[in-house]
């Protein structure tokens, strides 16, 4: 029921996560990304619990296909699930059960993993793909290109309702972490909510608590400075 892109700069380490679906809330339950740990994302019948217990062994330095492979030795409906997994390193791990709804796959390239069920067919996550090895500029713009690509092939075969994006740094909360959850056009209003993100929102993130700096900067007059010196009017 859904398709997902995974993917990581590796001149920046910022790694990030997509997904659109004819479902609600998507990006509620399907991505997950930390920084300088990994990007993961369950579907087609998702189980949350990939997360919950595959991030933390992520963060120890367990590689993708170990993960993975632990993770779906103890689900017994593992044949109903899609999971695929990008570290910070670049390796990638994906899974598709058998009894996943067709079109249902995956593609990878250096960097980045597409994974889908339930599509209108292998077109989906090809282009979703090949749009973003094409695409120029900060990861949260490819993975959004990306995914209007593989819309365009046809996406999810039944229609559209949420999409979501997640993108991070250094961090373990992301950098941003926007989601669309009942839309007629989600991933048009995921790009409008990405545009919007770019007036206050990206120069604010960059003054909060993080991993090189636990107390941040709060010093209002230098947050307003950078907004103002910074900001991208919305598009």
């Amino acid at each position: 029921m859904t398709w997902s892109i995974l993917a990581r700069d590796p001149l920046t380490g910022t790694i990030g996560a997509a997904v659109a679906t004819r479902f609600f809330a998507v990006g509620a339950l399907a991505i997950h990304v930390e920084g300088g740990v990994a990007a993961l994302a369950t579907q087609a019948l998702i189980n949350p619990m990939y997360a919950i217990q595959g991030m933390p062994r992520l963060r120890a330095g367990e590689s993708p296909d170990d993960v993975a492979r632990a993770l779906l030795a103890q689900d017994a409906g593992r044949g109903h699930r899609q999971l695929h997994i990008l570290d910070a390193a670049g390796r990638i791990t994906a899974y598709t059960g058998d009894n996943c709804v067709s079109w249902c796959g995956s593609v990878r390239g250096a960097d980045v993993s597409v994974a889908g069920n339930m599509l209108a067919g292998p077109a989906v996550v090809e282009r979703t793909l090949a749009a973003f090895e094409a695409s120029t500029g900060p990861l949260a713009e490819r993975l959004l290109a990306a995914l209007e690509a593989g819309e365009k092939a046809g996406g999810d075969k039944r229609g559209k309702q949420s999409a979501a994006l997640k993108v991070a740094t250094r961090d373990p909360y992301p950098d941003l972490d926007i989601r669309t959850d009942d839309h007629p056009d989600p991933l048009r209003e995921l790009r409008r909510l990405y545009n919007i993100s770019q007036e206050r929102f990206a120069v604010f993130r960059r003054f909060l608590p993080g991993a090189d700096s636990p107390c941040g900067v709060f010093d209002r007059t230098v947050i307003d400075a950078a907004i103002a010196r910074d900001r991208k009017p919305v598009r």
